[in-house]
């Protein structure tokens, strides 16, 4: 991280931090372990980003946008805001759940025959990417401040309750609405927050109007 210029490590739910064989192969970097965040879940971890990008090799039955290393640095320095590259540990990666808390999905592309990176490997690639593309004239500007994961999180939790209310969803029917909805704003691209309270505003409207 800190050779390709990053600084903000955030850490879910560590088996064990600090670590003694961290701040020894850390080398000159022990700075970035002194300011990295331990939280003890990923949607706290994320919660003030305006995006979020999950690294995974394996195909899931289902995902979020789904980006090359390359194409997912160049977006992210768009964006306008803060954004969390989210890697799962060494042994099993990342849950269908972790996955469903981000907005993209993030490969590496490699050898079909065989495409297994190690978790440093991975995050240096990534790293490598941002590096490469974040001179300031590859970067667009935005003129309205871009929806972060908690903005979204709450529009998602409205939405369920606007349909449960309105008798459209009964949660005890396994229906994969909530699913959908999730995959449904996850193909809207750069959403800012205004659009989103515009959203929830309408959904407070229309349940306000129907209890009368």
């Amino acid at each position: 991280m800190k050779t390709m210029g990053l600084a903000d490590l955030r850490l879910v739910a560590p088996e064990k931090f600090p670590a003694p064989e961290a701040r020894w192969m850390a080398t000159n970097a022990i700075d970035i372990l002194d300011q990295a965040k331990v939280q003890s879940t990923l949607e706290e971890a994320i919660s003030d980003c305006v995006a979020a990008f999950a690294l995974s090799a394996r195909p899931r039955e289902w995902s979020t946008q789904v980006l090359d290393a390359r194409a997912a640095a160049a977006h992210a320095l768009e964006l306008g805001g803060d954004v969390a590259f989210v890697f799962g540990n060494e042994q099993a990666g990342l849950t269908n759940e972790e996955m469903l808390a981000c907005q993209y999905l993030v490969h590496i592309p490699a050898n079909p025959g065989y495409t297994s990176l190690n978790l440093a490997q991975a995050v240096q690639v990534v790293a490598y990417e941002l590096f490469m593309l974040s001179k300031p004239e590859i970067g667009k500007f935005r003129s309205e401040k871009a929806a972060t994961i908690q903005d979204l999180e709450g529009l998602y939790g409205h939405l369920e309750q606007a349909a449960v209310e309105s008798k459209f969803y009964d949660p005890a029917s396994n229906s994969k609405l909530p699913t959908r909805l999730r995959r449904l704003f996850s193909r809207v691209p750069d959403l800012e927050r205004e659009e989103v309270n515009i959203v929830r505003g309408l959904l407070k409207a229309l349940l306000k109007a129907r209890s009368k």
